[in-house]
């Protein structure tokens, strides 16, 4: 399936046409000029992966789609392209009405079928995506690529090590972060935690208390605040994710506030995570006056 598409070199090569014959196929209204040596066949009524396609097609053999048009088709967005985006692997001299970006060192690895369109492997999208858009849709593409169970860190960092200096390489490195396991297990974040409040001067509180019939990862009754110790790993199913909410609920309705600290964000910045339990307990502290 080509979407309704075909070049002149798939013609040639695999239908036995000959130059004559396509200029005959074309006076006929059999095939239709999209670019030159690129032609969707019976009707224009295309789907837009068509175009793609076509557009990958215009630029020769061993081009990709990539960037912002690769994105699309993976599913990680939904913006459909208005001008396709297009990885070539040698400079192209004559003029397209598309994106055109040229990479030295495409490897096996940076090339997949989607859809039946040459594209650029998952990695590859994220790391070209990376860097044309803003952080806030790079970070939504990669929940979507994690929803899709597309994400293989050990692939993004075998590209992000051949590819320093990529404009998207800084950026994409920091999204991923959030992805990464963290350095600590669930016993050793609490430790972990302990530790920087104690090094921060604050007052010890309280582990594993049981309060309006939960038990609490750390707490403060004196200021009535809970800080709950987020693993993504302890949160992966539905139930577990309604029985969080449920408990921060019944915790408020009792006059107790909660705040989560995740694996991540106290392996990234201790220093902030801590500055932000004190302010809260400082809150806490008039409001219980």
């Amino acid at each position: 399936m080509q979407h309704g598409v075909v070049s002149i070199r798939q013609l040639i090569a695999q239908l036995g046409y000959s130059r004559d014959a396509v200029a005959r196929a074309c006076a006929a209204g059999h095939l239709h000029r999209l670019h030159r040596g690129v032609y969707a066949v019976g009707h224009l009524d295309i789907p837009l992966e068509g175009h793609c396609l076509a557009a990958m097609l215009a630029c020769g053999p061993g081009s990709l789609i990539s960037h912002a048009s690769a994105a699309w088709l993976w599913g990680l967005t939904k913006v459909s392209p208005r001008r396709f985006a297009v990885t070539v692997p040698g400079p192209r001299r004559r003029r397209l009405p598309f994106a055109i970006h040229f990479a030295r060192d495409l490897r096996a690895a940076d090339r997949a079928l989607v859809r039946n369109i040459p594209v650029t492997a998952l990695p590859r999208t994220l790391l070209d995506y990376a860097g044309g858009t803003s952080s806030y849709w790079l970070d939504k593409s990669i929940e979507r690529a994690e929803e899709l169970e597309l994400v293989d860190l050990a692939a993004i960092d075998e590209l992000l090590g051949r590819t320093v200096g990529h404009p998207g390489h800084g950026r994409l490195r920091g999204a991923l972060e959030l992805y990464r396991p963290p350095p600590f297990s669930r016993s050793g974040m609490e430790l972990r935690f302990l530790g920087v409040v104690a090094a921060a001067g604050l007052p010890r509180p309280a582990t594993g208390f049981n309060e309006l019939g939960h038990e609490l990862d750390v707490y403060w009754p004196e200021y009535g605040l809970v800080v709950e110790l987020d693993l993504y790993e302890t949160h992966r199913t539905r139930g577990a994710f309604e029985r969080d909410r449920l408990r921060q609920e019944d915790l408020l309705l009792g006059g107790i506030r909660m705040t989560r600290v995740t694996g991540p964000r106290l392996a990234r910045e201790p220093e902030r995570v801590i500055a932000r339990v004190a302010r809260l307990l400082t809150q806490g502290g008039l409001e219980r006056r």
